[in-house]
């Protein structure tokens, strides 16, 4: 995908909308050998049938679980970040059914709770020098949310993003701070199958005029937590592929998890 220098920033300006209001102005693979694709636990039904009721963690709690800095090597923590939208309300799209996916990758809960909380976790960019508008996209993020639900508020959150993957097929417009993205396709990913159930897709993304890029999500639920995991990488955004939903960063989450 060939785009100008100033057509690459304007690509950059785009995933920030894309990635729900990240910078003002400017997912799922793994390397796992599950042979799942979409949801990797078959019966979200079966596991909300035999879970006891549960409590839901608080906001206040989820921060003390969210990754700091130092907690995965090679990438910095953002704690207490604010590039990531904080209320669903500042994330609209134009159909019901598919708001738990652009929640999801917003870092906000995909499903019905007040307990969410996001950070966003960027990779040290390689040795080899650079510099400039290069510079600028040499980067991998991943944004990273945690949610937690009452009783099996989590199972029928993963459940509504399964069934949004479906319903939202052909494709669905975001708006974040005024702004529009416009999604051209919802896909089933290769879901990583950890947890107790996770659930993984891709979205085609118009960028503005300069063709199209896809990009990756996986929501993974422990217990009546759920945490979401979307990744850009601007360096892949130029080679016309889609960055996988980093491994290291999912692991370590979900090690602070159980």
């Amino acid at each position: 995908m060939k785009r100008s220098s100033r057509a690459r920033i304007g690509s950059a300006a785009t995933v920030s909308v894309l990635s729900l209001a990240l910078i003002t102005g400017c997912s799922g693979g793994s390397d796992d050998d599950s042979k799942e694709s979409g949801a990797s636990k078959e019966a979200g039904a079966s596991s909300s049938s035999t879970a006891p009721a549960a409590k839901a963690r608080s906001a206040a709690e989820l921060e003390k679980l969210l990754l700091a800095k130092g907690a995965v090597t090679g990438y910095e923590a953002a704690d207490g970040d604010d590039t990531l939208p904080k209320a669903k309300s500042e994330v609209k799209t134009d159909k019901a059914e598919c708001a738990p996916l652009a929640h999801a990758m917003a870092g906000l809960a995909p499903g019905d709770t007040d307990a969410s909380v996001s950070n966003t976790l960027t990779k040290s960019p390689d040795a080899t020098p650079s510099a400039g508008e290069e510079a600028v996209l040499n980067v991998e993020m991943t944004f990273v949310g945690l949610s937690s639900y009452d009783g099996d508020g989590a199972e029928k959150a993963v459940k509504a993003v399964s069934d949004g993957i479906a319903a939202c097929s052909g494709g669905f417009t975001i708006t974040a701070e005024g702004e529009k993205q416009k999604i051209t396709k919802v896909a089933s990913g290769k879901a990583s199958g950890k947890g107790d159930e996770s659930v993984a897709f891709s979205v085609g993304a118009d960028m503005d005029g300069e063709g199209t890029a896809t990009f990756n999500t996986e929501v993974v639920r422990v217990g009546n937590t759920v945490s979401t995991y979307y990744t850009v990488d601007f360096a892949s955004l130029e080679s016309g592929k889609a960055a996988p939903v980093s491994t290291a960063v999912i692991d370590a989450q979900l090690a602070k998890l159980k």
